[in-house]
Order: C-alpha cells, then structure tokens, then sequence
C-alpha cells in the first residue's frame, strides 16, 4: 500500500504544529487507500547544508548518518503532506535545510500542504509549490488553511487538546487526501513502469 510521509515541519518550544499534526494523522490513518507515516524534523536535526556539492550530483551518497535516516524516509515514501506554519510571509528554515540535503528522494511524487498564520499558511505553501517543482515532485491543487478563527482557539486551549476544534476542517482535508491518494497511486504506477 502507498506510504504518506507527513512532515511535521517546525521545531520550536510551544509549537502549534503538534496540535495540527495529531490531528491529520487522526483523520487519516484509518484510509483504506494509503498508510501515513509522521516524521517530525525536530527528531531529524541537520547540520546548515554546507556540502560542496549539490544532492543534485550526489544522489544518494550521504554525508553523514544523520541525513542518510533522513533521505531514506523521504525515499521510502510515495506522496508528501507538509504541514507548514508561515513565518513572516514564509515556510520554516528547518524545512528548507532538510530538504536541501536531499533531492531525488521527492522525484515524481506528489505533495500536498497543511498551512496555518494569519492567512492560514498561504504564502508559505505557495513558496513550497514553487519548491517542489524544482524537486520534480508534483504539488497539489488543494490545501488545508488553518486561519485564526481556528488557530487562535486552538492555541489557546486548555490540555488535553481536544482536536474537535479542527471540525470544520475535515471536509478540506478529505478533499485533500482523496485527491493525494489519486496522485499518490499515478504516479507509483508511473514510476514503476519507468526506466
């Protein structure tokens, strides 16, 4: 079965990213058409990429233990689902410099987006659509935006979080994963026909 690597994409103490990342793996991870598998960046934390060369030229010749547990669980998976705060109009350093270390390890799959700040992330998934393009991934129309009317009360939350406050966006992220699962199957299949 296709393997969804969602990527919890900030580090920082007090993160709202768990909140959001508990939530879609909840949603989803019952589906009958992929299994999800949660990497959280804080778990994988590398060096400022200073290699002299580009993963362009080196492939999958890791530098270090460090990025190779990296590279072989974005390699491992057939689609994306980035889960980004937005941080003055863009995605999160730590993001970048992960992906940075890897390149073909996002080839020909499919990513998707799960956004939140003041606009719901929509800066910063736009900036990730760009991005993937140069990683030949194919970025998805639909995107989930977490705005304020949500995000603040679910911030300000007591613990434990209850995640129903998310409610009014499942229809999204149904959307979402449903359109994933086609991309994510289209393009295993062409990847497994291809030389």
């Amino acid at each position: 079965m296709p393997q969804i690597l969602i990527i919890n994409s900030t580090t920082r103490e007090g993160r709202f990213s768990e909140k959001a990342a508990a939530w879609v793996v909840d949603q989803l991870k019952g589906r009958s058409d992929f299994t999800v598998d949660l990497l959280d960046l804080r778990e994988h934390p590398l060096p400022f990429f200073d290699q002299p060369m580009s993963p362009m030229y080196t492939l999958r010749d890791y530098p270090s233990e460090k990025i190779a547990k990296f590279g072989r669980r974005v390699d491992a998976a057939d689609g994306f689902l980035i889960l980004t705060a937005e941080y003055n109009h863009g995605y999160t350093a730590v993001l970048k410099n992960a992906m940075d270390h890897t390149l073909v390890e996002w080839r020909r799959k499919p990513v998707a987006f799960v956004g939140w700040g003041n606009v719901g992330g929509a800066r910063a998934i736009e900036q990730l659509r760009e991005v993937a393009v140069e990683f030949e991934m194919a970025p998805l129309r639909h995107a989930v935006h977490i705005l304020p009317d949500i995000l603040v009360p679910a911030i300000q939350a007591p613990e434990p979080f209850d995640d129903s406050i998310f409610a009014p966006l499942e229809p999204k992220l149904k959307v979402l994963a449903d359109d994933l699962a086609w991309w994510t199957k289209a393009l295993a299949d062409a990847r497994a026909t291809a030389d």
